[in-house]
């Protein structure tokens, strides 16, 4: 799924086509991409290892006698010992100055709903059949679509769904989100023991749910964040949103050092229930369900032996110039 923009309420998915991309020129391009970015970010290696080749190579060739001789000549020349000094600490304040910082991720956490949220494939039809909104071919649609997802019996669905008639109000679509994303951020920081002030980059996603005010603005102020924090609110991104927010903050942390940067990724279907019997319209009914994911990255060198992992690679093709590409997925009123 492409990012697109968002206009509405509903969710549409065009049918697939038989036009697929060619798999092998995607491919390709994908290591000549790789190729590339190994080839900056190693390039002053490329270019020290031949010199230093050489100069050992020369060294080789010298005798005691000329390391004596050599030693006696900088002894006398004060003026090449000093150039000879800054020339080094140049190279390498220039050095460290153009590597790229590495970027960790330290820890994360994945929001878990209570229990009584709890919505098997069975509760779910069940639900779908007393709104009485859905034909019995639509019901039999959304059965398989479950059936052959992979959905498995111990997902979460929203409390405003869960009950009929549907509650799907703005107050219970924000209930729901906020419950998910405060519940994955106090999990995380209770695990890494940072602090809420340390946070300097702060980057929230959710594409179908963009209330005012923002979702980045409602963290901020329910952990009191500081005033010169980076936050961003990401929207109508479809679901490469979460990859999109992660670049981000790893762009934001090159620039910004000794950082502690929060993602949130999180989505919302209390107020994007599709309640019609168009079948493009309702696999995201079957799909959807409560959760999120809070992740803490740094470039704190001081974070490596604690962190999960490190970010070497994103590597991101937007397709948005492509029209199919682009109305994949689009938002209508009904």
């Amino acid at each position: 799924m492409e990012e697109n923009e968002a206009t509405s309420n509903l969710i549409h998915a065009q049918p697939q086509t038989t036009n697929l991309p060619n798999f092998f020129l995607s491919v390709r391009l994908k290591y000549v991409k790789l190729g590339y970015h190994y080839l900056i970010s190693n390039a002053l290696y490329f270019f020290l290892i031949p010199l230093l080749v050489v100069v050992l190579t020369h060294l080789s060739t010298l005798t005691v006698d000329d390391f004596i001789q050599l030693r006696e000549n900088l002894r006398f020349n004060l003026v090449t010992v000093i150039l000879c000094s800054v020339s080094i600490v140049v190279t390498c304040t220039i050095y460290l100055m153009s590597c790229p910082r590495k970027v960790y991720l330290v820890d994360f956490a994945c929001y878990k709903p209570e229990p009584a949220l709890m919505c098997s494939r069975e509760f779910y039809t069940e639900i779908v059949k007393r709104t009485g909104k859905f034909t019995e071919e639509s019901i039999a649609f959304k059965k398989k679509i479950l059936e052959r997802s992979g959905v498995g019996q111990m997902t979460y669905g929203p409390e405003g769904l869960m009950q009929v008639p549907h509650k799907r109000s703005m107050a219970d679509a924000r209930k729901e989100t906020e419950t998910v994303i405060i519940g994955a951020i106090d999990e995380l920081l209770a695990k890494t023991g940072v602090k809420p002030r340390d946070i300097g980059i702060l980057v929230v996603n959710s594409s179908l749910f963009n209330p005012t005010p923002s979702l980045s603005a409602m963290v901020v102020n329910r952990y009191k964040l500081r005033g010169n924090i980076l936050s961003f609110n990401l929207g109508g991104m479809g679901c490469s949103a979460g990859i999109i927010s992660i670049d981000l903050a790893k762009q934001l942390l090159q620039v910004h050092p000794n950082s502690y940067a929060l993602v949130v990724s999180t989505e919302n279907i209390t107020y994007n229930w599709y309640e019609g019997n168009e079948r493009s319209m309702l696999v995201t009914n079957c799909l959807f369900r409560v959760g999120g994911a809070a992740i803490l990255l740094s470039n704190r060198s001081s974070d490596r032996r604690r962190s999960k992992y490190q970010l070497v690679h994103t590597i991101r093709t937007h397709k948005g110039a492509d029209d199919k590409c682009y109305n994949c997925v689009t938002q209508k009123r009904r």
